[in-house]
């Protein structure tokens, strides 16, 4: 079958599966701490709907695959879903992108199940700093999920953190040594305009540029990794020492839209060709009546056909998008 190409000629073979919108922290640029309304759970997919779809979704050359949420260890039997994924022939990647906060609780039976790669959000290492981002007490229960993993053999293991200005400045560099420790890769992500309180701003985007002064001040020269997949969403480099490597989503100062290959499953069913797409693909009603294959093939196509060239962050055009990071899926 013809791989899935966009007008533009990129290629797409990666994609993201949202399994639930809930959550069990509340982080302030993401959720508001109450009255936060989710997707009645019978609007929710179902295992066996998640994946029908992946089959059919390899059929067109998705290849990779991550797991999200809102937080997914939240969804029950998790483990059930990793394992039919696992088990879809043309499968080449999955991973699975948590808050910790239930690792150390799942991690050997996701291990069993087929898991190998994770991704830990975890923004700082200093308790009262994730109390006051998460409005959660939960830092030590994250540690441990992670220490956990690495006992058991999961990798590559990453943690994804996110850089908002005039907060996080001291977690920088001490992530990054946390992660030379243990081999242990941080990924800063730049806040981006998902939040559901509407309270992003420019001046409130701690940049790659700067966070990289920040690490070879303290730490040491990096250099940029020369052989990275040229689609994946972060920037990669290593310290020149040759301990550790670290990498930046640079979403607003640095777009990467032109390499671009992921399509998006949120977890009530709709496809989106980006996380800050405006119109969704409807693929649950496909599902719920039994649609043959070749209806869904031709909502995937038509879906990312319509993909815009880029989410216009940095011009008057943007518009964020009418759903909030957890409701879309990390």
């Amino acid at each position: 079958m013809t791989p899935l190409v966009d007008t533009f000629g990129r290629l797409h073979d990666n994609l993201r599966i949202s399994v639930t919108d809930r959550c069990n922290i509340r982080c302030f640029y993401c959720m508001p701490e109450e009255g936060v309304k989710f997707e009645p759970r019978e609007n929710i997919l179902t295992f066996e709907e998640i994946e029908r779809f992946v089959k059919i979704a390899v059929t067109m050359g998705i290849r990779k695959l991550r797991v999200t949420g809102g937080e997914p260890l939240v969804r029950k039997g998790l483990p059930a879903l990793i394992r039919k994924l696992v088990a879809i022939p043309g499968i080449q990647d999955l991973a699975l992108t948590t808050n910790g906060v239930l690792l150390a609780q799942h991690a050997q039976e996701l291990y069993d199940a087929g898991l190998r790669r994770i991704n830990v959000h975890l923004d700082t290492l200093d308790r009262e700093r994730f109390k006051h981002i998460t409005r959660r007490d939960d830092l030590d229960k994250v540690l441990n999920g992670i220490e956990l993993c690495r006992k058991l053999g999961y990798g590559p293991i990453k943690i994804n953190a996110v850089a908002v200005k005039n907060l996080v400045e001291p977690d920088v560099v001490e992530l990054a040594r946390f992660g030379r420790e243990r081999d242990i890769e941080i990924r800063y992500i730049e806040f981006m305009p998902l939040d559901a309180q509407g309270i992003w701003e420019r001046d409130r985007v701690l940049t790659m540029d700067t966070m990289i002064a920040m690490l070879q001040r303290e730490i040491g020269p990096l250099e940029e990794i020369p052989d990275a997949d040229p689609r994946a969403p972060a920037t990669e480099y290593r310290f020149k020492d040759g301990v550790g490597r670290v990498g930046f989503i640079a979403s607003v100062s640095k777009p990467f839209c032109l390499n671009c290959n992921r399509v998006r499953l949120t977890s009530d069913g709709k496809l989106r060709y980006c996380l800050f797409a405006i119109d969704e693909t409807d693929v649950k009603s496909l599902l719920r009546s039994n649609a043959p294959d070749s209806a869904i093939v031709e909502a995937v196509r038509s879906c990312v056909a319509d993909k815009w060239i880029g989410h216009e962050i940095n011009t008057q055009k943007f518009v964020p998008p009418p759903r909030p990071m957890y409701s879309i899926g990390g």
